[in-house]
């Protein structure tokens, strides 16, 4: 009997459920519209996803999960990886599997969650509404979000907007709350994060000159110095949880 070498979107679906059990087949549209993968169509319009496809779906969402990741910094990281040189991750194989086993799925760029702070948000301008459908939050939580200084709404053109961090935001809120962290909990993020800005900030932008390199190595600087806060953080927490547990 021979081995069909493509997948249905239900196949992959089904694939994708144990590890991703929130992942939906209106999702996978989504992250097609938006040129993330590129399925390719029978004649008859029905998408064909390979293990190549499978893999960068994989990715995409680990990237979103694990690392709260923007659309904006994932394309740039697959669009990267495949001008490196790198074999295109989203293309069918050139050949069947025989014997009616699956080829491997291919090597992916390695995930990271550092973003630079002047890598701009993607082009994602979610209303009040789409926030909330998008996030799984309800209304009232994401209020208090904005309540708390951890959302604040982009003027546009008169209207207002919510970009892809806020959407991050808020979907971590949705996280948080399934431990019974609420969003008035997070207001400390709120309050660290404003007073390391202006620390980071004191320490490096009265030494910065007009120019555009002056500029540069500013940022780099503000880069730097966020990436060593993060990984303080990390191993002093790390440290505080471990004193509770051994008690």
């Amino acid at each position: 009997m021979t081995t069909r070498a493509f997948m249905s979107i239900g196949d992959v679906l089904k694939s994708l459920r144990e590890e991703f059990p929130e992942v939906t087949v209106s999702k996978i549209r989504f992250l097609e519209a938006e040129g993330l993968i590129e399925p390719e169509r029978t004649p008859s319009g029905y998408r064909k996803f390979y293990q190549q496809d499978l893999a960068r779906l994989r990715y995409i969402l680990r990237l979103q999960r694990d690392n709260f990741m923007p659309l904006k910094i994932i394309r740039r990281k697959l669009e990267q990886f495949e001008a490196d040189g790198a074999e295109a991750v989203s293309r069918p194989p050139a050949t069947r599997p025989r014997d009616g086993v699956a080829p491997v799925e291919p090597p992916l760029p390695p995930i990271s969650a550092e973003d630079d702070l002047d890598t701009p948000v993607g082009g994602l301008h979610l209303s009040f509404d789409e926030l909330v459908a998008a996030s799984g939050l309800p209304a009232e939580h994401v209020r208090e979000l904005e309540q708390y200084g951890l959302l604040d709404a982009h003027p546009l053109e008169g209207s207002a907007f919510y970009d892809e961090d806020d959407l991050m935001i808020a979907k971590i809120a949705r996280d948080f709350g399934k431990y019974g962290i609420e969003p008035r909990h997070m207001r400390m993020y709120r309050h660290f994060a404003d007073r390391e800005a202006g620390l980071f900030q004191q320490a490096v932008v009265p030494h910065r000159g007009a120019s555009n390199d002056s500029k540069r190595r500013a940022v780099q600087s503000l880069n730097d110095l966020a990436k060593m806060s993060k990984r303080l953080k990390q191993l002093l927490l790390r440290a505080s949880l471990r004193e509770h547990l051994q008690r």
